[in-house]
């Protein structure tokens, strides 16, 4: 089904306030059943799964070098477990059942107690039968604030996703078909976007933080009614404040924004048929004392930088898929034709290696590989650092090189974070010793 006004309903107002936690340890997160307004009000609802009554779940709010400390209780009637999503986090924390810590039963629960090494925007979701219970509405964002952050009038998260439900509401139970998990993956039938703040002043400055929660769409974005700069990408600062253009956001993505506003707030996703607005951030009165500093970079941060000469030399082919030609994966979807994870990881790594790694999409369709525990350089066209990243977003043959240091130390999932593929093979593994 193709995204325009003829299979959507609108929603008038799109931005909703989600639930914001200011935190003290410990703190529980409790996944169950809930029913969420994802249609405009006066709609149907719909039947989720979600964290503590709410889908999303509440914000959890931090400062960079915060420790982290959560009782997950499961309350869902399959296995789960969180995974804390861009976090570079100690490796027993990393949420992913059988690799890094044991499942979660129905009724059981989980301590995760971490560091936050790094202000950013982030977020976290369920890592088992995660094409399923996210789309169910297993996620919440997870805010890491700068020691010294910039001055705003609103910080503002946005999370872009979408379900695919009947117009009266209710979910349609076909989750995990093949024909989701060989194409593009489960796209939903209605988008919006859901955002902690519903109303700003004209002349406000804003810091909007925007998380594609999708399984498998990517959106293109634009956003209307503001003028500014994008200041990072999947949570790290980049070195220098870029002018809003276009976006173009892989599930699990983000990018944070600092500008000022000028109208309506209206997020829109451009179409072949016309523009969908995936909701608005309305605007009421005007600022009495407009900030007229200019948007600068963010603070960096403290990482690792890659060896002149990396230390290994890579390539990670994607294979498979509808169209995609005979691979020797056993599954729909490979890496090196190799499907799902193998007992021995795909490459093992001396702590501090520098690693450039040729990724090469030889599918029909776009992926966004995921690297657990680190982020990465994407290397540019001129061979020159791009955005440091933990999801980068490969369109159909595309290849691109990325830079990674493996400093931190453990066992690594690498996967594509349309879930559909990863469920069907499109994942491997790496360790750091």
């Amino acid at each position: 089904m193709t995204l325009n006004r003829r299979h959507f309903m609108m929603s008038a107002v799109a931005a909703s306030g989600m639930p914001h936690l200011a935190l003290a340890a410990p703190f529980t997160l409790r996944a169950g059943p809930v029913t969420a307004q994802i249609l405009p009000e006066g709609d149907g609802t719909t039947q989720l799964l979600g964290f503590n009554g709410s889908s999303p779940g509440p914000e959890l709010r931090y400062r960079a070098g915060d420790m982290v400390d959560i009782r997950f209780e499961n309350g869902i009637d399959q296995g789960s477990a969180i995974h804390w999503h861009g976090i570079r986090i100690d490796n027993a924390m990393d949420g992913v059942p059988y690799m890094t810590q044991p499942m979660v039963e129905s009724g059981e629960s989980f301590g995760y107690r971490f560091t936050l090494p790094d202000a950013g925007t982030y977020w976290y979701h369920s890592h088992n039968r995660s094409w399923e219970q996210v789309a169910r509405g297993l996620y919440g964002p997870l805010i890491v604030e700068e020691i010294n952050p910039p001055v705003v009038d609103h910080d503002i998260t946005v999370m872009v996703d979408d379900w695919r439900i009947e117009r009266t509401g209710e979910i349609i139970e076909d989750f995990g078909n093949r024909h989701d998990f060989s194409h593009a993956g489960r796209l939903g039938t209605f988008a919006r976007i859901i955002a902690s703040v519903s109303e700003v002043r004209k002349g406000d400055r804003v810091r909007l933080r925007l998380i594609n929660t999708a399984t498998a769409r990517v959106f293109p974005l634009e956003i209307a009614g503001i003028s500014g700069k994008v200041v990072a990408l999947d949570g790290m600062p980049l070195d220098k404040a870029e002018d809003i253009g276009p976006l173009m956001m892989a599930p699990a993505q983000r990018v944070d924004i600092i500008a000022d506003v000028q109208d309506t707030v209206r997020f829109i996703f451009p179409t072949r048929q016309e523009p969908y607005e995936l909701g608005s951030i309305g605007v009421s009165g005007e600022s009495p004392a407009p900030t007229r500093l200019p948007i600068t970079a963010l603070p960096a941060a403290n990482v690792r930088m890659p060896s002149a000469q990396p230390d290994h030399m890579l390539v990670l082919r994607m294979q498979g898929g509808a169209m995609g030609g005979a691979h020797e994966g056993e599954d729909i979807w490979s890496f090196n034709g190799v499907s799902g994870l193998t007992d021995d990881p795909w490459q093992t790594f001396i702590q501090g290696q520098t690693a450039r790694i040729q990724l090469i999409n030889d599918t029909n369709f776009p992926h966004g590989i995921h690297l657990h525990g680190h982020h990465f350089h994407e290397v540019l066209e001129d061979g020159s650092l791009g955005p440091f990243r933990d999801t980068t977003l490969l369109q159909r043959q595309q290849t691109r090189d990325i830079l990674c240091v493996f400093d931190n130390p453990g066992k690594w999932l690498v996967h594509c974070h349309m879930l559909g593929h990863q469920a069907s093979g499109m994942k491997t593994w790496v360790e750091v010793v």
